[in-house]
């Protein structure tokens, strides 16, 4: 009988943008994919992956009492499928999963972190409200993978079903050939079809709109630079609900025409080609993807200096690293880079050369052996033998 594989996340989002090559995985090794996610317009890309989607209402908030509905919902599903394997993420569909599945008999789980809510330096109230209940969690989990040091670190420290079965991997991994860039041919194109000059300097911030990034203090490094150069811009790909407080915030500051909101794209890689420097001044990350694109692209980052993003810069050699919150900081290295051509192209090389560790190949090769030893513990397996 064929044997099914469950990937749970509160957003679909999560599941198409990080996780499709772990789906086409399991499907070459001959098993059934099923997803649970809140899904929405994006419904009919999980259709066309030969996934077996099931809808769950989750919200995103993990204290609302409409996520035991969410719950009710994972149950069900497990109870009439008989996985013979969970693989979840994201804070709510961790947590409901690794309930669902326990009180379903459903094992194993494996339980990837993509940054705990309670860190270094997070606010006491995300110890007390976030780390209870990942600690009471780690008890139904089988494997613990983390993607960046410091989580590693803490993981070890939590009470796992497996003692010991914490895996640190670089992240979900990234096909590096798409982020080569073809310099000239690209790099003009994409400039063209957004109005751009050869000369001007773009800056690119990758990241969903919400509280979390922290646009306003590249904004507010960017409002600093404007009054020095002419030809300075900040393009922003992504969307969220935060978008309109973004728009009101840049028309507020006086720099709307040196900010453009590009939307969703699916051309991350041409973009990366397009821009010369990249931003991501967040609050805090799990191992940001929107850094490991740049850093394949071959362009340097400057990012806040927090959990994740140490993870993949070191200072001063492929981008530079500033205090959270200070814009003057984020300026400076911003203007460090734009002032010194071969200082970028220095640090482009560096980043390209770091990232190589991250290769989607790697990652999947890691991923397969926790999949491996978790479904030996009970006897399964993960290659199927011949038919």
């Amino acid at each position: 009988m064929q044997p099914k594989v469950l990937f749970i996340a509160h957003v679909e989002n999560h599941l198409l943008n990080f996780h499709q090559p772990f789906f086409n995985f399991f499907r070459s090794n001959g098993w059934q994919v099923h997803v649970a996610t809140n899904t929405g317009r994006r419904r009919e890309e999980l259709d066309r992956l030969g996934v077996v989607c099931h809808h769950v209402n989750f919200v995103r908030s993990p204290f609302s009492l409409a996520n035991i509905g969410a719950f009710r919902q994972l149950r069900q599903i497990m109870e009439q499928e008989r996985f013979a394997l969970v693989h979840v993420h994201t804070p709510v569909g961790a947590f409901l999963g690794r309930l669902a599945a326990r009180l379903t008999a459903t094992k194993p789980v494996v339980y990837t972190v993509h940054g705990f809510h309670f860190y270094q330096g997070s606010p006491v109230r995300n110890w007390l409200l976030y780390y209870p209940f990942e600690r009471l969690a780690a008890r139904w989990t089988d494997e613990l993978v983390t993607i960046n040091r410091e989580d590693y670190e803490l993981a070890k420290r939590l009470p796992l079903r497996v003692k010991g079965a914490v895996s640190l991997l670089g992240g979900v991994g990234l096909d590096l050939q798409q982020y080569f860039c073809h310099e000239n041919g690209v790099r003009r194109k994409m400039r063209d079809s957004l109005g751009f000059k050869a000369d001007d300097l773009l800056l690119l911030f990758v990241g969903e709109f919400m509280a979390g990034k922290n646009h306003l203090q590249s904004f507010r490094a960017l409002q600093e630079l404007a009054l020095e150069r002419e030809n300075i811009f900040l393009l922003l790909a992504g969307e969220g609900e935060y978008e309109q407080e973004l728009c009101a915030l840049v028309k507020n500051l006086g720099i709307a025409e040196r900010v453009r909101f590009l939307g969703f794209r699916r051309d991350i890689p041409d973009l990366l080609c397009a821009c010369d420097i990249c931003l991501l001044t967040s609050l805090r990350e799990g191992l940001p993807r929107a850094v490991m694109e740049a850093m394949a692209a071959g362009r340097p980052v400057v990012a806040t200096d927090i959990r994740g993003s140490r993870d993949l810069i070191a200072d001063g050699e492929n981008g530079f690293l500033v205090p959270v919150g200070n814009a003057e900081r984020t300026a400076e290295a911003v203007r460090k880079l734009a002032a010194d051509w071969e200082l970028r192209v220095r640090m482009g090389k560096a980043g390209r050369e770091m990232v190589k560790v991250y290769a989607l190949e790697r990652v999947l090769a890691e991923m397969e052996q926790v999949y491996a030893g978790s479904l030996e513990r009970y006897g399964s397996r993960l290659h199927l033998p011949s038919p």
